[in-house]
């Protein structure tokens, strides 16, 4: 295995490290009130229109049928608005996390058990209380390329964002003990 080569001085901008966005995930397992009652407390977190994913199948044990809402995602992009709720979302976990969090390809996730954790919310007793998955992908310039409808390409190997760039980047960023 080739070692990899140090990046020049001119290539220092094109290494730097963001956050292209973040996934916040509420699985509810039934369509309903209950729905309902999750996209007001996504709608509380992020500000933004929560979007509804749909039962690909019907489980009849689950109460679940085809077509159904039984979960909802809420997308965050850009920088600013991304760090100020990385920042909400970390101190309710105490700004710790374990290295399985985090993968080889500059994704991050964690898991919250309870919203009321997260700064600036509150209980409310009609909505009850509610666990989410957060997940996190990081990137540099350039990653467009992979993105793009015209003349797509992959990322090479060493432009990805790497698992220990990503530890070093939480750590920096946003204060975060890893253990």
């Amino acid at each position: 295995m080739m070692a990899r080569a140090e990046p020049k001085a001119t290539d220092a901008g094109m290494r730097k490290i963001s956050i292209g966005k973040v996934v916040i995930n509420i699985g509810v397992g039934k369509s309903g009130e209950a729905v309902e009652r999750a996209r007001k407390v996504l709608e509380q977190i992020t500000s933004q229109k929560p979007n509804a994913r749909k039962a690909k199948k019907s489980i009849r044990d689950f109460g679940t049928h085809e077509g159904e809402p039984i979960g909802l995602v809420v997308t965050t992009r850009g920088q600013e608005r991304c760090k100020e709720l990385l920042n909400r979302l970390l101190t309710a976990r105490e700004r710790k996390m374990s290295p399985s969090s985090f993968d080889d390809r500059g994704s991050v996730s964690f898991g919250l058990k309870e919203h009321i954790e997260i700064p600036g919310i509150r209980y409310d007793p009609e909505i009850g209380i509610w666990g989410m998955n957060v997940s996190i992908l990081l990137e540099r310039p350039g990653y467009r390329v992979s993105r793009r409808l015209r003349k797509s390409s992959s990322v090479g190997k060493s432009h990805v964002v790497g698992k220990e760039e990503a530890m070093e980047f939480f750590k920096r960023e946003f204060e975060v003990v890893i253990e």
